[in-house]
């Protein structure tokens, strides 16, 4: 089947649980991007089986968004069906120094609950705007700290196949910004393991940790980093060195506080943050010949360029 074939044939199977064409700029933090074709937000453990028969049943690419804190939609939008966790999936459950957290829960919730509930280990997570779901998949971190220095395993939905079990930590292949989560895998929940700790001391550390970023990082419409560290450098640094501070393309700019974080004017283009990243993959391949990698999730655009290094 072509692939407008195989999204009628989703949306028919999905029946009244897809809506067509909604559009996801505003579920991410840069606000800006085009529609999906099909998109379902995941109520129940029945909806959940359903989407994932579908899926397999007719191959239909899949989107997972999440807090969409690290996605960057094209204008022209997703072809296929962007999926959305619904707030039974957001519970937290603490026993003893075991934290079962939903793959819909806010990083910044979990962070406090966990101090709350006198716990130490993820206060870290306080300053990402993100879900334990996404924070699975790109094995998210901060302030010297990442997910995988306290994961435990994940349920996670293979579409694909309908395969749905707990996969170990061990088996992620968890990674500087990576592991082994593919589109095609839905997580679902997350064990976390964490220490004992002192309630005020674990409040202090949330302050700090908000204040540092408030300090260092711009507000408004981003999506975090966007190009992971190379190693032994920092791209903020890479980007900086280049001039490209305050660089601006259409309705996108490189913020004047930290190089590494793209701003989008309101009602702005994708493509225009787009071609502003491989702008700056361009330059700064030219003038060093490190090759800047994504930390972004670009959905819906041609595939990445590979800048031409001299010498």
């Amino acid at each position: 089947m072509s692939a407008p074939e195989v999204i009628e044939r989703a949306a028919t199977l999905l029946g009244g649980r897809a809506q067509r064409s909604v559009p996801l700029g505003p579920r991410t933090t840069y606000r800006v991007g085009g529609p999906a074709a099909l998109f379902v937000e995941i109520d129940s453990e029945d909806c959940l089986a359903a989407v994932a028969a579908v899926v397999a049943a007719t191959g239909i690419d899949v989107l997972t968004v999440g807090k969409g804190s690290n996605l960057l939609v094209a204008d022209a939008g997703f072809p296929g069906l962007a999926l959305v966790l619904g707030d039974p999936f957001a519970e937290i459950q603490i026993q003893g120094t075991t934290v079962h957290a939903g793959a819909a829960a806010a990083l910044p919730v979990v962070a406090r609950r966990t101090v709350a509930a006198g716990l130490s280990g993820f206060e870290w997570a306080v300053g990402v705007p993100g879900s334990i779901g996404g924070a699975v998949r790109m094995n998210a971190g901060g302030h010297g700290a990442d997910l995988a220095s306290c994961l435990m395993g994940v349920r996670v939905v293979d579409l694909a196949t309908g395969e749905d079990g707990m996969v170990p930590a061990s088996a992620l292949d968890l990674g500087y910004r990576r592991s082994a989560i593919e589109p095609h895998h839905l997580v679902v929940s997350a064990e976390l393991s964490l220490e004992r700790g002192d309630p005020a001391q674990g409040a202090r550390t949330i302050a700090e940790v908000v204040a540092w970023r408030r300090a260092n990082q711009p507000g408004g419409p981003n999506a975090g980093s966007v190009f992971t560290n190379p190693p032994g450098d920092s791209a903020g640094r890479l980007i900086d060195s280049v001039g490209a501070k305050g660089l601006r393309v259409g309705t996108a700019s490189v913020s004047t506080k930290h190089a590494n974080f793209i701003q989008a004017d309101e009602g702005g283009r994708a493509d225009d943050v787009r071609a502003l990243m491989d702008l700056l993959v361009a330059r700064v391949a030219d003038a060093t010949g490190i090759v800047l990698h994504a930390e972004t999730r670009c959905v819906g655009f041609p595939p990445d360029p590979q800048p031409e290094i001299e010498g």
